[in-house]
């Protein structure tokens, strides 16, 4: 009877969070999930928050379950979680106060000072990250007079946090660390120079830590209360997309761009350097840091944040869809009557999308969608239009045709969203795995452990473990119509 290896990958996403424990045999991957919670924000006041001690208490609650289910012995447990938020800490290590959501409107006005301070080129240019609103420089930049960060002599990103309460040790991992827009593209450290230019305390930044280091073990105090043994805690790709991106299952040798597809569609191709050039800033492309050394240049595209929060108002307003109820309305809808730039800043927020969606097309003189099925198959054509425009950048910028789109994670259960993008951008997608971004925090770790060779040998067990769905592009001719139409309203 063959070995079995067993590692734990937590997941957080903006919504919800899970501790999935995945087995590896020598051939394939299993994945059993061991817990599921909701990731609930607070506002308090005008603040929106992160509600982080009780996420912690969900993170203890995971691995108690899976010890007591009788897995005592997993090898190693990983984080992943959405980018650019962190937590402030004293000099005693203390947490001062709860971490502020990305979504929080405190970074309002910054972007604009920065421009007026220093210079959006001169950031591109040193960090290769694109400018939003929620990047950790404008939340830095907007805190710069509180008395919080004048007295805070630790930063941790959010994964960063779960590691130190569980280890007791302090680092910042390069993955997430590059969403921050603090981090130099090519030397891969933090750009003092930035920091002192946007007057920053660069002192509260802890060494990096790269995807397959171990940051520490768990202290005496949780092996106590939990009742398991000193289990290492590996970094993994900690942003996200960055473990997401461990998991395409690439086959052969071919041209291919990914998108990472839920509450947000972060589309782009792998490369093994920076591309920072006039070209790629006037584009907004991002070089964040990834795995293996490598660098995930890219697009953040709001992906199906707005169609949640069309959700979400209705049911406030007492109609209770399922996103198969929504996704039928829409096939029944008229195709191609009006179009939204979903990136627009009027969809970044919480409130009533509906309501801010007919706003748009009234403002840009197009037929106003007013049923479920005309709002949301407004939405989806869109998000798949801007994946085309984003599609063409791509090829512009490296100089060749995508043959293939991976799309990975929760978003591909939308079959048609997984069509429209496919019949949008002409190009055959292959869907999967749904599980992207834990897979891969699994893989990582493994590698990490010396139980599979290299991220080529990862992917090939990934590929052979969870099913793929292919789709291929259809009404070229009328897609490309509406494209026509659609640059009228959107650019990058």
């Amino acid at each position: 009877m063959s070995a079995t290896y067993k590692v734990l990958a937590y997941d957080f996403g903006a919504s919800s969070g899970r501790a999935m424990l995945f087995t590896y045999d020598g051939k394939k991957l299993d994945i059993e999930e061991m817990h599921r919670f909701s990731n609930d924000p607070v506002m308090v006041g005008d603040n929106f928050y992160w509600d982080i001690l009780r996420l912690f208490h969900e993170v203890k609650t995971g691995i108690l379950k899976t010890i007591n289910a009788g897995h005592t012995d997993i090898m190693s447990i990983g984080f992943d979680t959405w980018g650019v938020d962190f937590g402030l800490f004293d000099e005693k290590g203390r947490m001062l106060g709860n971490p502020y959501h990305y979504r929080d409107k405190r970074t309002e006005g910054m972007l604009e000072k920065l421009d007026e301070e220093v210079g959006k080129k001169y950031v591109f240019e040193r960090t290769g990250i694109e400018f939003a609103f929620f990047n950790t420089l404008f939340q830095l930049m907007a805190m710069r007079d509180d008395a919080m960060l004048k007295q805070a002599k630790h930063l941790l990103f959010i994964p960063d946090i779960f590691n130190y309460f569980l280890t007791g040790v302090m680092k910042n991992e390069y993955t997430e660390a590059s969403t921050s827009q603090l981090l130099h593209a090519k030397s891969k450290e933090w750009d003092r120079e930035l920091m002192e230019k946007m007057n920053i305390p660069a002192d509260i930044f802890e060494e990096i830590v790269h995807p397959g280091e171990v940051v520490g073990y768990l202290t005496d105090e949780l092996c106590e209360e939990l009742g398991c043994p000193k289990i290492p805690i590996i970094a993994v790709g900690s942003h996200d997309t960055a473990s997401a991106v461990a998991s395409i299952p690439v086959s052969g040798d071919y041209s291919y761009a990914f998108i990472s597809s839920g509450t947000w569609a972060l589309m782009g191709a792998e490369l093994s350097e920076p591309e920072i050039t006039d070209e790629t800033y006037t584009y907004c492309f991002t070089n964040e840091g990834s795995i293996c050394g490598k660098i995930q240049f890219m697009k953040n595209i709001m992906g199906l944040w707005i169609v949640q929060e069309c959700r979400r108002q209705w049911a406030r307003e007492g109609k209770e869809f399922s996103f198969n109820d929504l996704e039928q309305a829409a096939r029944a809808a008229a195709p191609f009557r009006s179009f939204i730039n979903p990136d627009d800043s009027s969809f970044a927020t919480p409130g009533n999308m509906p309501k801010r969606i007919r706003e748009f097309c009234a403002k840009t003189g197009q037929p106003v969608p007013e049923t479920e099925g005309e709002i949301i198959r407004c939405a989806m054509e869109s998000l798949a239009l801007k994946c085309r425009m984003v599609a063409d950048a791509l090829e512009d910028v490296q100089g060749k045709q995508l043959d293939v789109i991976h799309m990975l994670g929760g978003g591909i259960k939308d079959t048609m969203l997984c069509e429209f993008i496919s019949c949008a951008t002409k190009k055959k997608v292959a869907a999967g795995p749904v599980e992207a971004t834990s897979t891969g925090n699994a893989a990582i770790q493994f590698m990490a452990l010396g139980k599979i060779e290299n991220l080529q040998e990862a992917r090939k067990i990934i590929r052979d473990s969870f099913p793929i769905t292919y789709y291929e592009p259809a009404d070229s001719e009328v897609w490309d119509a509406a494209y026509e139409t659609y640059k009228q309203y959107v650019s990058l």
